[in-house]
């Protein structure tokens, strides 16, 4: 089930050299209000996003940065290959790495999305952005969204640990200044309690799965299958405990050179739940429990992430 990932780890390694010789003030840009880094984005590449038509049968993750889109886009890359099989859909002689695109869709060149417009069904993405952020086609042709969510707390945990090995991206001198900078709204793809308040409107959607991080941890199988059964693709037993083992922490930081390139040795820290604990003090826990609160305490999305169980001490 091995895809070609050349087109990803060849985007990667570009953004990371280009930052390596880039000042930290350099490293992000303003695009309506948020902030994005320069070596992944641009505003010519969202302008020209505005023109990608979706379709029904698309796939698409959708998660802040550090929910753990990587884990759930090799889930959904096995369970597309399942589903190409059964299809037969492989019989082609086109060459795969032709056909490859970096699965993120605000991550490219102006031309990516004319050349997507032309790929097969199903299309697999995967994006950080805001709902509203996202091309228009995307809900008015009802394309299926599995949105992925995290507790904020080892969200933030994870991201900076991520942020100070990751070069496209600022990196903190201590925690307090990456506490700082994510509670005041300067992160890379913006804030994430505005993130979730702005996904939360779409949570009863029939063509939105709501996923979280936790459940998915606690019970791997069970996540498997229901993320198959919302995108229509039938798994027997063998075929749901292969996707489950090649998508456990060990395996995928075991393969990580091979699927990320040199993302890989930053990619896979953990993969655990409440390392937080480890970082926030206890005037950090009080901010945060009242941000979470004030945005999106009492929401579907709020009561789904079990803030009580996964963020109290």
């Amino acid at each position: 089930m091995e895809k070609s990932r050349k087109k990803f780890t060849d985007t990667i390694d570009k953004a990371v050299a280009a930052a390596n010789r880039m000042q930290r003030d350099e490293l992000l840009f303003n695009y309506k209000g948020i902030l994005y880094p320069v070596t992944f984005c641009s505003p010519e590449v969202f302008r020209a996003m505005e023109s990608f038509e979706a379709r029904s049968d698309d796939i698409i993750l959708a998660g802040y940065p550090k929910s753990g889109t990587n884990w759930v886009g090799q889930i959904l890359s096995d369970l597309v290959a399942i589903f190409e099989k059964k299809m037969k859909n492989k019989e082609s002689s086109v060459n795969e790495e032709e056909l490859e695109e970096f699965p993120y869709f605000e991550i490219g060149d102006t031309g990516k999305y004319e050349r997507m417009n032309k790929l097969p069904s199903p299309r697999l993405m995967v994006t950080h952005l805001l709902p509203e952020n996202l091309p228009t086609s995307v809900f008015k042709n009802k394309a299926k969204i599995l949105l992925l969510i995290r507790n904020p707390k080892d969200l933030a945990t994870s991201f900076y640990h991520f942020s100070n090995v990751m070069s496209p991206l600022p990196s903190y001198e201590t925690w307090d200044d990456f506490f700082t900078a994510f509670m005041t709204k300067k992160m890379p793809w913006g804030c994430y309690f505005e993130y979730l308040s702005a996904w939360n409107k779409y949570a009863d959607d029939e063509n939105v799965m709501v996923l979280t991080y936790e459940e998915l941890k606690e019970n791997p199988a069970q996540g498997v299958k229901n993320i198959a059964d919302f995108f229509g693709i039938c798994l027997n037993e063998k075929e749901l405990q292969s996707v489950v083992e090649r998508s456990s922490f060990q395996a995928m930081k075991k393969n990580s050179q091979k699927t990320h390139g040199a993302f890989g040795n930053v990619l896979f820290r953990k993969g655990v739940v409440s390392d937080w604990k480890n970082l926030f003090s206890e005037d950090q826990n009080e901010k945060m429990d009242k941000a979470f609160e004030e945005h999106i305490g009492g929401t579907k999305l709020g009561t789904k992430l079990k803030y009580e169980v996964y963020c109290k001490s």
